[in-house]
């Protein structure tokens, strides 16, 4: 049902023609030759590819941590490579939320304290911080473990925290990149299920990196890059757990 929905949705994101090339002359490398798609309010997208098919790429552009060198990227309808440096950052910092492969904690630093910074940066209160990032660990299941370090939880579970940390400023869209690379297979299962949690009940719109067939059935459509183009996008039935 979700995917007859996003057919008509909102498009949250959108590639009219992006290109992305880098180095000059000789060394120039099209890294994205003509790419095109649009990702609805409320889908979960899988973005697959071997290396250097231009997924990373693709995903660091969605994220305003890159821009395009042709064509255009649509945030809500906004040309995000038209905004400047630091309207970028603030759009990162009000309506993205980011979780990498590597956890990316502090390592001396509790899980809650983690969870707070991207609310840190944004100049909110330290009761409402605490408040919203209580909130969020509980959403990821970790309420309990407010006060553990990096060291003190499981790989699972810092990927848990960072996801929390990720979703703690109600983000529009949660870009994830390799969210479970560095976890076994039951850890792995666990991440992908809170992903699908997320996306369905808290309504977040995901695009996942990912080059694990088994991780991307979660998702309800699969964007397959293949030499800076997109190869194919197919809508399926998600796994459900």
């Amino acid at each position: 049902m979700n995917n007859e929905r996003a057919e008509v949705s909102e498009a949250v994101m959108e590639f009219r023609g992006v290109t992305k090339i880098y180095g000059q002359a000789e060394s120039e490398v099209a890294a994205l030759a003509g790419v095109d798609f649009r990702i609805g309010q409320g889908e979960f997208v899988a973005i697959m590819g071997p290396s250097g098919s231009g997924k990373s790429t693709c995903m660091n552009i969605l994220g305003c941590l890159d821009t395009p060198t042709g064509g255009m990227y649509l945030f809500k309808g906004v040309d995000a490579g038209r905004l400047s440096r630091k309207q970028r950052a603030r759009l990162r910092r009000y309506y993205l939320g980011f979780v990498f492969q590597g956890f990316n904690l502090l390592a001396r630093t509790s899980a809650i304290e983690n969870v707070e910074l991207p609310l840190i940066y944004r100049g909110t209160k330290a009761h409402e911080r605490r408040e919203r990032a209580q909130r969020a660990l509980e959403l990821v299941g970790l309420k309990g473990r407010e006060d553990h370090t990096p060291a003190e939880l499981s790989g699972g579970q810092q990927q848990r925290v960072a996801i929390a940390r990720a979703v703690v400023t109600d983000p529009a869209v949660l870009l994830a990149d390799e969210p479970t690379g560095n976890l076994d297979s039951a850890r792995s299962e666990e991440i992908m299920e809170l992903l699908t949690k997320l996306n369905r009940e808290q309504g977040i719109t995901i695009a996942m990196v990912t080059h694990e067939p088994d991780m991307a059935e979660y998702a309800g459509r699969r964007i397959l890059f293949h030499d800076g183009l997109v190869a194919s996008d197919t809508r399926t039935t998600p796994r459900r757990s």
